[in-house]
């Protein structure tokens, strides 16, 4: 019991550090360092070090948060003939949760651990992955006969080279 509450604990710090850093201090100061960039949602947080307005010689933390909206953005995206999405939710915890697991050692023992409890339903995607092979069916009409068809909404990702 000791040893879990230590593990969510040590979780928790490390992404209070994330999140509050944003990135090492020791690289470049003009550069703009990307803490999201989610495709899924079209939204990308990125972060850098700015001068002061009130004391040039302090810096401050400045976050940028674009959000892209889809046109013609549909409901199931998999599904053409869906109505098209009018509401899009961006929520920062979800945007920022990591599920991908890491291993971390803890008094000599080495854990597997996500950075987000909450990564076991499937995400709402606001446009295509292009990653992912999406494919939809549909009726085709040939000479009288209709068969229904599989197609691919992103071919590059469905068929090997």
């Amino acid at each position: 019991m000791k040893s879990c509450l230590l593990l969510w604990v040590a979780l928790a710090v490390s992404l209070g550090f994330i999140l509050v850093a944003g990135y090492p201090r020791a690289y470049d100061e003009d550069e703009e360092y990307v803490l999201v960039n989610n495709k899924c949602k079209c939204a990308t947080v990125t972060s850098k070090f700015v001068p002061s307005k009130e004391n040039p010689g302090e810096e401050i933390l400045e976050r940028n948060i674009r959000l892209l909206v889809p046109l013609k953005s549909r409901e199931n995206i998999s599904d053409p003939t869906s109505p098209l999405r009018t509401t899009f939710v961006y929520r920062m915890s979800e945007l920022c949760k990591k599920c991908d697991p890491v291993e971390i050692e803890l008094g000599g023992e080495t854990y597997n651990a996500q950075q987000s409890t909450s990564c076991d339903g499937t995400e709402t995607c606001y446009t295509y992955n292009r990653d992912k092979c999406y494919t939809t069916t549909f009726p085709f009409v040939y000479r009288g006969e209709t068969k229904i068809l599989k197609a691919a909404l992103t071919p590059a990702s469905c068929y090997a080279n």
